[in-house]
């Protein structure tokens, strides 16, 4: 895998022969460094005064490489030393690159340091860089930090332009950048771009971070997604860099993406990042929702404004066009707001809160005379209130607020009383023996006149071209926590069969763009009562609830098949 590093002469920047001393490797000679997986070769194709190119050259022993490896690098056979790691810049690019530049990487410079101290004009180039989310992601990380970004998808076969581009991109990047700030943004985002280390991250990773991150990671706009991505999703190691980015204020602590909201990712992880095609998860507010283009619906740039204050980044326009995108969990959660509003809601419960977004929204109208929120998760709890900022909430708003632990496959009377409960991105999360349980709790225990829920629709997947490998074959999932996902006909016959049980009617409606083909990326269900329905419908549900299990379980096998199993247990919703 090679790396270039060029500059060029200026009137202020000196010969371009300089980046020899600020990176302290002689032009005139090639020099090898030892590392765990291979060597490190530092030689310069060219220097002069006018312009002088570094470059650092790694050469990848497989055999060591699998000595060296992590406890989450594959351990079949073959794909131990069959893979893309001897070509395509990754954590071991990162690795060497911090070894062998160690000193450059301070911003120490003895014989000339008031070159480390100024920027100076620089081109970095990266023939083949693995990108979990495209050229749409480079520009996102690179950009914020004063680079021009030039950004290409490789195909995945030249001859046969058909197949489609593959996740490596070429990288060039150019701006007056000080060499050592250059050298960390590389350090730090080589591996963020590919999604993954060679090694087993210890507690010192967060250390790593924080010192290559020092001075821009903590007002990067994707600093979330940063965090996550380097630290592996671990999570005690998130939480520990948060804190640490967070002694900077409580701004930033506010600004930092919570590891709860689910995202989708080209390899089937979670963050926020909402979503990563657009990574827009959520990045941060959670991690946008990636959606191809046709997902998305154009807004006017105060809304897209408004978008981004909400916590979830509208993804930028295509060139020369005003529109902008709007990712889709900000589609969803606009859209269930609106139905609220139309329904004449004025108390509503969100069953599955997350990290609160959806009760954030509902306290910006005052219609919404009384909020709840819940959730199983205590964490997540945690997160909504400090989102909310509850400790300073003005007490006339803070009296329309109730947030509290619940699980909502148990019948709990708190949940009962409101106008309208809403299930956003909740039921997939379930198992599906458990879903009369819930069906119980929700519309025969609480039964309130109204109930919103969404799920994915299944058949957009095929507009996600990575999805395919999620789940290893079967029918791929945008998480892997996602217990099932339903076509159309399957959610609209379960929600048809839900309300005939318990009294309700339902109608439904697209949430995203409705694609002729393959519908809407998320599905929406909106029940009410009927006027006619007395206990009398219960008491048939409750009557009829051993059948139901029996046929959800049966739904459970016929759904599920062919896919890969998923660690049990329920999960909030994710605004993802």
């Amino acid at each position: 895998m090679l790396l270039t590093i060029s500059t060029v002469s200026s009137v202020t920047s000196g010969p371009a022969t300089d980046l020899g001393f600020l990176l302290h490797k002689h032009p005139e000679r090639v020099q090898e460094f030892g590392q765990s997986f291979g060597t490190a070769r530092v030689f310069y194709p060219e220097a002069t005064e006018r312009r002088c190119t570094a470059a650092l050259l790694l050469e990848v022993d497989p055999v060591r490489l699998v000595r060296s490896r992590g406890k989450t690098s594959p351990d079949f056979s073959l794909g131990q030393y069959v893979n893309d790691r001897p070509y395509a810049a990754s954590s071991l690019l990162a690795v060497a690159l911090g070894d062998v530049f160690r000193t450059a990487r301070t911003g120490r410079c003895n014989a000339r340091p008031e070159l480390a101290a100024h920027p100076m004009p620089l081109e970095i180039c990266l023939p083949a860089l693995p990108c979990r989310g495209g050229v749409a992601l480079a520009r996102r990380l690179f950009e914020p930090l004063g680079w021009e970004v030039e950004a290409t998808a490789v195909p995945l076969d030249e001859g046969f332009p058909e197949w489609g581009e593959s996740r490596y991109v070429r990288l060039s990047l150019r701006g007056e950048v000080r060499l050592a700030d250059a050298l960390n943004h590389l350090y730090v985002l080589l591996p963020v771009l590919d999604d993954a280390k060679h090694y087993w991250l210890a507690g010192d990773e967060v250390d790593k971070l924080v010192r290559a991150g020092e001075g821009w990671l903590a007002v990067h706009p994707e600093k979330g997604l940063i965090t996550r991505r380097y630290l592996g999703r671990r999570r005690a190691l998130e939480r520990t860099a948060f804190a640490r980015l967070a002694e900077l204020g409580d701004d930033v602590e506010e600004a930092l993406e919570p590891p709860l909201d689910e995202e989708l990712t080209p390899d089937g992880g979670a963050g926020g990042e909402a979503g990563e095609l657009a990574e827009s998860a959520p990045a941060s507010g959670p991690e946008p929702e990636p959606v191809p283009a046709s997902a998305h619906e154009p807004v006017s740039a105060s809304a897209a404004f408004a978008a981004v204050a909400d916590g979830a980044p509208a993804e930028g326009a295509a060139a020369g066009s005003e529109d902008v995108r709007v990712p889709l969990n900000v589609l969803r959660r606009e859209a269930v707001v609106a139905v609220l509003e139309e329904l004449g809601a004025r108390t509503v419960i969100d069953l599955g809160c997350g990290s609160g977004q959806l009760v954030s929204a509902l306290l910006a109208r005052p219609v919404f005379a009384r909020i709840a929120g819940t959730d199983v998760s205590t964490q997540a709890l945690a997160i909504a209130a400090r989102k909310l900022k509850l400790d300073r909430m003005p007490d006339a708003k803070r009296a329309r607020l109730e947030l509290f632990q619940g699980a909502l496959t148990y019948a709990d009377p708190r949940f009962a009383g409101y106008d309208a409960a809403v299930l956003m991105e909740v039921i997939e999360h379930v198992d599906p023996p458990r879903l009369p349980a819930l069906e119980r709790v929700v519309f025969g225990t609480a039964k309130p006149a109204h109930v919103v829920v969404t799920t994915p629709n299944v058949e957009y997947n095929v507009r996600y071209d990575f999805l395919d490998s999620v789940h290893g074959g079967g029918r791929a999932m945008r998480h892997p926590d996602h217990r099932f996902e339903w076509t159309r006909a399957e959610f609209a016959s379960w929600a048809s069969a839900v309300a005939g049980r318990y009294g309700y009617h339902v109608e439904f409606r697209p949430v995203g763009e409705d694609d002729p083909e393959v519908g809407p990326p998320t599905q929406m269900a909106v029940f009410s009562v009927k006027a006619d329905a007395t206990a009398d419908s219960v008491k048939d549900a409750t009557a009829t609830e051993n059948a139901a299990e029996n046929a959800a379980e049966n739904a459970a096998r016929d759904v599920t098949e062919g896919t890969t199993a998923v660690v049990t247990g329920e999960r909030s919703e994710g605004d993802g």
